[in-house]
């Protein structure tokens, strides 16, 4: 299974991805991660069963163009994203496949348009990032002072080969050498000197806000699709147990399972996660 490259136009650019088209299969979209790509489904496809296939780059990554000058990356600005490339490939209804940001992505797609989401198909993340109201002004105030610091076209670190930027992926990552090149294949593009990242930097920024837990379970109880979710343990810092459990807690029809293992499960243990969804995509 060789997926082709497509670029889907919308109003700031296009958007890029990979696409597996078996017209009359159910539909599915899959997201991926926060400075990762398409490429990080790729492990995955020969475990899965016969579907039509998306895996999108997000704005800002991949091959997919990069938000204007003055534009914030957000959820929601991702959200949109989803819906215009659904709306490009002329998808009313579609299942969503994400990972970690990817997830959180799609859980809000699924809050927002309840009657185009089919299912859910979460890893490793269930519904976005979130902080208690009292930091709102110090997350604020540190945004402002990074992106006044760092300004869009500073220049971007020159990596002497390929071989280079795999490591440096794998270090920042815990990837195995293979996925990480996979996803640094599709994430980088040559320069004079070497190869630099395709990802828009201001990706790097912090938000400027986020929602609170309170947020997001009400986001979260405005799902009413099936969703099925694969935790691998032990938990992330950024995302622990007892929030993990909180969250699951806030969606009606949910199934859940962990598996032992890393962040990265589905490109990591592609056969054991394929064999979780594998009914659920294709009922």
């Amino acid at each position: 299974m060789t997926p082709d490259d497509i670029d889907l136009p919308v109003a700031w650019g296009e958007l890029a991805g990979l696409r597996v088209a078996r017209p009359g299969r159910p539909r599915v979209i899959a997201l991926h991660g926060w400075l990762d790509n398409a490429a990080s489904f790729l492990p995955l496809l020969p475990h899965l069963p016969d579907l039509d296939l998306l895996l999108l780059d997000l704005p800002g990554h991949g091959h997919s163009a990069h938000l204007p000058v003055g534009a914030e990356y957000g959820l929601t600005t991702h959200l949109y994203a989803v819906l215009d490339a659904a709306d490009a490939l002329g998808w009313e209804s579609f299942t969503l496949l994400g990972h970690s940001m990817g997830a959180a992505i799609a859980t809000l797609v699924a809050a927002a348009v309840p009657s185009r989401v089919e299912r859910l198909a979460l890893i490793e993340t269930l519904g976005p990032l979130a902080e208690p109201v009292e930091t709102t002004a110090a997350r604020l105030q540190q945004a402002v002072a990074v992106a006044r610091a760092r300004p869009a076209g500073a220049a971007l670190r020159v990596f002497p080969d390929l071989a280079v930027a795999v490591r440096a992926r794998m270090q920042a990552s815990q990837l195995d050498e293979a996925n990480a090149r996979l996803l640094v294949e599709r994430g980088t593009r040559p320069v004079e000197g070497g190869r630099v990242w395709r990802s828009d930097p201001r990706l790097t920024r912090p938000a400027a806000s986020r929602l609170t837990e309170s947020q997001v379970a009400a986001l979260l109880s405005a799902i009413t699709c099936p969703v099925r979710l694969l935790y691998a343990d032990p938990a992330q810092p950024y995302f622990p147990e007892p929030v993990r459990q909180a969250r699951l807690a806030a969606v009606r029809h949910a199934e859940l399972n962990v598996v032992p293992g890393g962040h990265h499960l589905h490109m990591d243990q592609p056969a054991v996660v394929a064999d979780f969804y594998r009914d659920f995509l294709a009922p």
